[in-house]
């Protein structure tokens, strides 16, 4: 349930071991997959652009428990999905994690420049 197409049936991930309750407006399902990788796949404009074609209603979207069940998710061997999980997973954290990535190298940048802005600034007085 939401109220566009674009943001109806985001794929949730749930790693842990403990019983949880859903909504009704929600789905899970149980498999012998990598969650991660099935997980992944609900984020590729492959799933977005089927979503949008069965996602229904004015005011509040919804997706049919039975268009959701028809799409078909390509899945590479076990080992395969668990290589690609690490490496997207290594990426999100690249992009994401507020310690590393791009927010440590801008801040990086930010005292490379602080650093030569000084130097490039700093004139010895004349005598």
């Amino acid at each position: 349930m939401s109220e566009n197409k674009e943001d109806v049936c985001k794929g949730i991930v749930y790693l842990g071991n403990d019983d949880v309750c859903i909504s009704s407006d929600s789905f899970a399902f149980s498999h012998f997959q990598n969650p991660k990788f099935i997980g992944y796949t609900s984020q590729t404009d492959i799933f977005n652009k089927y979503k949008e074609q069965y996602a229904y209603g004015a005011k509040v979207t919804r997706l049919n428990i039975k268009a959701l069940q028809d799409f078909k998710i390509p899945l590479p061997p076990l080992e395969i999905q668990n290589t690609i999980v690490e490496i997207l997973d290594k990426l999100d954290s690249l992009i994401n994690d507020l310690n590393q990535g791009i927010p440590a190298e801008i801040s990086l940048r930010r005292k490379q420049y602080e650093y030569y802005r000084e130097k490039l600034l700093s004139f010895k007085e004349a005598k």
